[in-house]
């Protein structure tokens, strides 16, 4: 009866083990998160935290922005639409996501960066990431891209987004917000997300 029983255990041992492996491994280079597709407002992102929209008037600038959710050849989508001016010290405006509720952090230790379906004027845009060492409002992790008319897929590398008035590096594993920015120059923004994930 011992022997039957330990043998039981052993079965069981061995067959739960690879299960149990994989359920707590880390994602492997093949998988994709989304973080949102726009499809569901009510319900926010795919993380449960909603999209906000930011500019330099928080600090004394001109610029304005208007963020919207509409539908873009057939895709559900975020809009960033606004004029970026530089008076006053100013020169942004944004769609800020958390990454976490109650100011958690999300680990995003196991993908290689962040992926991007996007359409726009022609301009150039940034991704901005902030983490816990982002203790300064002006501080970020940064990496940029052109908006072209027609649709288009991007990948943004975690290696390529530098450290803006910091020398921390990205701690991608402390991941707190994502901003979808127009920055740095003035210029009228108009920029189409219909998607976004990790990769």
């Amino acid at each position: 009866m011992v022997r039957l029983r330990c043998a039981l255990v052993l079965i069981s041992f061995a067959l739960c083990g690879p299960i149990i492996s994989v359920a707590i491994s880390s994602p492997t280079a093949d998988t994709v998160m989304l973080i949102d597709d726009f499809e569901n407002l009510e319900q926010g992102s795919r993380l449960g935290t909603r999209w906000r929209g930011f500019s330099d008037r928080v600090m004394g600038g001109v610029s304005r922005e208007t963020l919207t959710f509409e539908k873009i050849d057939g895709r559900a989508c975020l809009r960033l639409t606004g004029d970026v001016r530089l008076d006053n010290n100013g020169g942004f405006i944004q769609a800020a996501l958390d990454l976490g509720t109650w100011g958690r952090s999300f680990d995003a230790s196991g993908y290689t960066g962040l992926r991007l379906k996007v359409r726009g004027n022609g301009e150039s845009y940034s991704l901005h990431l902030r983490t816990p060492d982002n203790t300064r409002p002006w501080q970020s992790y940064r990496s940029q891209f052109t908006a072209g008319p027609d649709w288009q897929t991007i990948e943004l590398p975690f290696a390529e987004f530098q450290p803006y008035r910091l020398e921390t590096p990205l701690d991608r594993s402390r991941l707190r917000r994502i901003g979808v920015v127009a920055i740095g120059r003035e210029f009228s923004a108009d920029l189409a997300v219909c998607e976004l994930a990790f990769y």
